[in-house]
């Protein structure tokens, strides 16, 4: 398995991957999901960056993960999603490690991601990773109910 940045040719990946998982845990994409499929150049542009771990005999997308920026210090972990073909096998991990030492190396003071409390598997790894819950008056999406952030020291 190899990390690499943005390639146009997996872009679709990304969409198929992030809508898969989003629809199979909450049976409908929001209109924020939709804004970002349809503006991930605009995103990149804007600084953000998508990671994609790649199976290096098949060439095949394993899983993705975004880093954007929310500001000149706070960045936004988010729309990871993996290859139903390749699960349990490090890609997930990996390009969410990826995601987060590119907004540390781009200013990032903090990280900030939205998630939903059912999803233990996926808290467990925020936590690992040293992000701690934190309280919010809107959680954007409808189907976000938690959040977590890592404030990067010096």
């Amino acid at each position: 398995m190899k990390v690499i940045e943005y390639d146009p040719k997996y872009r679709q990946d990304f969409i198929d991957f992030n809508t898969a998982w989003i629809v199979n845990n909450f049976g409908f994409l929001e209109q924020e999901d939709k804004e970002t499929f349809e503006n991930i150049e605009q995103s990149l542009k804007a600084g953000a960056m998508i990671y994609f771990a790649i199976d290096e005999d098949t060439q095949d997308a394993m899983a993705t993960c975004m880093a954007k920026p929310m500001d000149d210090t706070s960045w936004e972990l988010c729309k990871m999603g993996a290859n139903e073909a390749y699960k349990r096998r490090g890609a997930g991990n990996a390009v969410f490690e990826a995601a987060m030492q590119y907004a540390i190396d781009h200013g990032a003071k903090r990280l900030f991601m939205l998630s939903n409390s059912s999803l233990k598997p996926a808290m467990h790894m925020y936590e690992t990773h040293g992000f701690h819950e934190v309280k919010l008056d809107n959680y954007e999406y409808e189907r976000g109910d938690i959040a977590f952030e890592r404030i990067i020291s010096e």
